[in-house]
């Protein structure tokens, strides 16, 4: 994984185009990836054409569908490799985002699909989902996660410091 492709016929992907802002159809070429090596800044990568550099200003989260533009315009397709997951789907809208409640305080890895949630298969969550009413479907396919919440300081407007607290 470390590789670099070194010369002047080194393709690289520079860019990332949206699911949905590309036609598809246009794709020279296609790499498939699982959701775990879909977050990337700069690596090798291989399709079914070849290797070419994805060498981006900031790790970015892959999705299926994205496109990756490569520095003659031509775009390379992400297809997100089929992974074992969990549907779950819940009675009312309310009970599904009780559930969400309970893996976000897992800090698991969710993938919103419509009125549905999926997870990667993992018997103790779904033990626990099915406790909590859940009805569960086992599937394969690509699993696109939400991504994390950006970190934020949880200072609170007050000074730790320099009070007098009477001692």
């Amino acid at each position: 994984m470390g590789r670099l492709l070194r010369g002047a016929n080194v393709k690289r992907g520079w860019a990332i185009c949206r699911a949905g802002n590309w036609n598809p159809a246009t794709a020279v070429d296609r790499v498939v990836l699982d959701s775990g090596d879909r977050h990337r800044r700069r690596i090798v990568l291989t399709g079914g054409k070849g290797e070419f550099l994805l060498d981006l200003d900031e790790p970015v989260a892959l999705r299926d569908g994205d496109g990756i533009v490569l520095d003659d315009g031509s775009i390379v397709m992400v297809a997100g490799l089929p992974e074992p997951l969990v549907e779950i789907a819940a009675r009312t809208p309310l009970a599904l985002v009780r559930l969400a409640w309970h893996l976000g305080n897992r800090h698991t890895d969710v993938q919103i699909a419509g009125d549905r949630l999926r997870i990667r298969r993992d018997h103790v969550l779904e033990e626990m989902l099915g406790g909590l009413g859940a009805t569960l479907t086992p599937l394969e396919a690509p699993f696109d996660p939400e991504s994390a919440a950006p970190a934020h300081d949880h200072h609170h407007g007050h000074d730790h410091h320099g009070h007098d607290h009477g001692a």
